[in-house]
């Protein structure tokens, strides 16, 4: 295979990648741009690494997983992200969706329990060029009280309900997505906006993601 024949089948799969998100609701530009920027493949190593560019959750070191791009895409979408905010992740993982929010938010704090997750993640980042992200190991359900609040809150990883500190540290104006659920196998993605008045509740769509927990992992 020549070098042209390898561009080409890069550049239809990530195609028929852009085709697939679409497809599952995301249809923001900004959104898309974002995704397109940045190669999913480099966050997923092994046995899994060819299967990068397809649209399904793979998993990753520490009992964790990868989501699936097109909820990357959907929980990025819903937290309507403007070049000046400032965007705080619980769950870092793979450190793919961090790198998306990135594109689009003017600093990224990212959280995770596992420091091995975040060590990798890290180096991704460098290579990558992505200065304006803060990986730091931490326990997530607490927040990152130090640097709210935050104009936008995305969790990665279900709570029963919407954790109270962070919504805390979310900005009066701000978005938090989230999924809640009581068990891995029923659960929702929520959108909170936090008004004058209170916080407003959206139910977006049924997901499934590993739980929230307390504590530092086992490996930190």
């Amino acid at each position: 295979m020549t070098d042209m024949d390898d561009d080409d089948s890069i550049a239809q799969r990530k195609m028929q990648f852009l085709y697939a998100l679409r497809s599952k609701g995301v249809t923001n530009n900004a959104v898309l741009g974002a995704m397109e920027a940045v190669d999913r493949g480099p966050f997923i190593r092994g046995l899994f690494a060819e299967r990068a560019y397809e649209d399904m959750p793979l998993p990753i070191a520490c009992g964790q997983t990868i989501s699936q791009p097109s909820v990357v895409g959907l929980m990025t979408q819903a937290l309507e992200i403007s070049p000046r905010d400032k965007v705080l992740e619980i769950g870092t993982g793979s450190g793919y969706q961090a790198a998306i929010l990135s594109k689009l938010a003017r600093r990224v704090y990212t959280i995770d329990r596992h420091r091995r997750l975040v060590q990798e993640a890290r180096v991704v980042f460098d290579a990558l060029d992505l200065t304006n992200i803060t990986a730091l190991t931490a326990d997530g359900s607490f927040g990152l009280p130090e640097q709210a609040p935050f104009d936008r809150i995305i969790v990665t990883a279900a709570a029963e309900d919407p954790p109270g500190p962070l919504l805390a540290q979310l900005k009066e104006g701000g978005i938090m997505v989230v999924p809640v659920g009581q068990s891995d196998a029923v659960q929702h993605l929520i959108r909170v906006r936090k008004t004058a008045d209170g916080l407003e509740y959206d139910e977006m769509r049924a997901v499934r993601f590993v739980p929230l927990l307390e504590g530092l992992g086992k490996d930190t």
